[in-house]
């Protein structure tokens, strides 16, 4: 297996519009970055992931750009970011930005001149069809929306979205379009970045021929088209094996066998990738369901590619209110999660917030939510005659704004975020939960998000370690173990808010061994020999390493 820098960093995801407000407008910006940046380097992470800044009307959060080569006003101008990166790689870590690249702006140049007439230079820059029965050209979904098609005012046609009416997609099979894009990649490669996240990208090919799907709902037709890995592969071509930066693809609607052509080193795409089998396929905990994904996943890609370990981001709602207990057991279970992510395969994500074990929220109306896709799905299901009440219940899990709160800095007005009124409302449990306290309580969420990263840079198994599941069939039980060269690390996780007993491995039992990291205070010797029997609190979360190898 190739080592890398990138396979042994842990990215930490800044959403910056909640992150912090230099100027008291209400957004955080890239400034209020450059001034929290210190905590960020004193966590420990490698890479910081900055969400979409440039210039956008701001329909779906910086995921509309309108200009792909300036900074929106909202999060300050380029000079700004220019210090920013430079103060980042000041500091000894790197960034990578969103290449949102699917789609743009219904308000980009691009498209202006692409609506405007169907003889129009760049009306091929988009995807344009002609209806059908006075509807439009198929039955498809998009993410957002009841069609994938909006009709065009100046020329009668349809384009096509697979986002919001306000994002067409654009036409990859156009090659104009595709120098275009690399040049943009180019410029700001050039600028020092060090890598992008790529959004939603394996959605770039398009079914041929747009025939209607057999069952709408499931939008998978959407991605995974033929034709992604030629654009994939001229992208790298063109120029990603120019520059030793990471890349990591948001690839939806792929499993182990399909994702690993997006990442096998040997086919010069992507370095690694989200998938969504998780985030995406699993409202709550579903525990034999979880290991089964991370095998299958291990087993899929180990030695020919590379996984990431996520459990939330700015689309998904905070791990420890979804697959965690935000409530007796927030702290507890908060650190089980991230132990847990820290010590399987791939590279650990850790999002705004997680390392203080930010959970997420609950608005007492429709009306508090500024999620596009949830206000819009809202809207169509009330549309259809269902009870609103109902609807909005159905709703609340899964919404995008559980993440996208206001990062709680302290216990003072609006978590410390901001001078003025926020943009979206900030958590009321922010006098609890917030920086400031857990800086000061040494047992706190962060201090072992601190330890968990400090560990990866210090134990290669955490990176390059084999992964055998020791507990199938045994929920809540989740035991695992990672072995590298003569290391032996056993993980052992408690998923329940019940007292467990559990049988160590037989090879290990009343065997040598080190407590590496734990959530709870053990005894002595339960720190230097792994017991036979191990009696597990609610949400107990223990790595061992073993003085003996299997």
């Amino acid at each position: 297996m190739k080592k890398t820098w990138w396979k042994e960093a842990v990215v930490y995801q800044v959403y910056w519009r909640s992150f912090y407000d230099s100027n008291g407008d209400g957004y955080g910006d890239l400034r209020g970055v450059l001034e929290k940046l210190d905590y960020i380097k004193n966590l420990g992470v490698d890479v910081i992931w900055l969400n979409p800044f440039y210039k956008s009307p701001d329909r779906d959060n910086g995921y509309d750009i309108s200009d792909y080569e300036s900074v929106m006003e909202k999060a300050g101008d380029m000079e700004t970011f220019k210090e920013l990166l430079h103060a980042i790689h000041d500091k000894g870590m790197k960034v990578i930005m969103d290449l949102v690249v699917n789609h743009t702006s219904d308000q980009h140049p691009w498209f202006l001149d692409s609506k405007s007439s169907k003889d129009h230079p760049k009306r091929d820059w988009y995807i344009w069809r002609e209806g059908k029965k006075d509807g439009p050209p198929n039955n498809w979904r998009s993410y957002f929306e009841p069609s994938t098609w909006t009709k065009g005012d100046q020329t009668g046609e349809y384009y096509f979205h697979s986002f919001a009416k306000e994002q067409p997609d654009l036409n990859w099979e156009n090659e104009e379009v595709r120098q275009e894009i690399y040049r943009m990649m180019r410029s700001w490669l050039d600028l020092g970045i060090d890598g992008f996240r790529m959004d939603v990208i394996n959605l770039l090919a398009k079914e041929d021929g747009f025939p209607d799907a057999a069952n709408p709902d499931h939008i998978s037709y959407l991605a995974d088209n033929p034709g992604i890995h030629e654009y994939l592969q001229e992208m790298n071509r063109e120029v990603l094996t120019h520059y030793d930066v990471m890349t990591v693809g948001e690839i939806p609607f792929v499993n182990p066998e399909t994702g690993l052509l997006y990442v096998h080193e040997d086919r010069n795409e992507l370095d690694t990738l989200f998938h969504f089998q998780v985030a995406d396929e699993m409202p709550v905990m579903d525990l034999p369901k979880y290991k089964e994904i991370q095998e299958n996943w291990y087993k899929g890609v180990h030695e020919k590619g590379w996984n990431s370990q996520f459990l939330n981001n700015h689309d998904h709602t905070r791990q420890v209110t979804r697959y965690g207990n935000d409530g007796e057991f927030r702290v507890e279970s908060a650190k089980l999660l991230g132990i847990m992510l820290h010590t399987l395969p791939g590279m650990p994500y850790v999002y705004q917030g997680e390392e203080i074990g930010m959970t997420g929220v609950r608005f007492d109306s429709i009306d508090d939510y500024n999620d596009i896709a949830m206000k819009n799905k809202y809207k169509e299901e009330v549309g259809k005659g269902r009870d609103p009440e109902e609807v909005f219940e159905d709703l609340l899990l899964l919404s995008r704004d559980n993440s996208r709160t206001p990062m709680q800095w302290n216990d003072q007005e609006n978590a410390g975020f901001t001078n003025g009124e926020p943009w979206i409302k900030i958590n009321p449990n922010y006098h609890e939960i917030n920086v400031e306290k857990a800086l000061e309580d040494q047992s706190s969420v962060f201090y072992t998000y601190q330890n968990l990263i400090e560990l990866r840079k210090e134990h290669p198994v955490m990176v390059y370690g084999n992964y055998e599941d020791l507990s199938k069939g045994k929920e809540p039980l989740y035991m695992y173990k990672r072995t590298h060269q003569d290391v032996t690390w056993l993980v052992v996780l408690n998923h329940s808010d019940e007292n467990l007993s559990a049988e160590s491995p037989h090879t290990f039992s009343d065997t040598a061994a080190r407590l590496v990291i734990g959530n709870y205070k053990v005894d002595a010797e339960a720190r230097s020999v792994l017991p036979q029997k191990l009696e597990l609190k609610p949400y107990e979360a223990r790595v061992y390493e073993l003085k003996t190898v299997d």
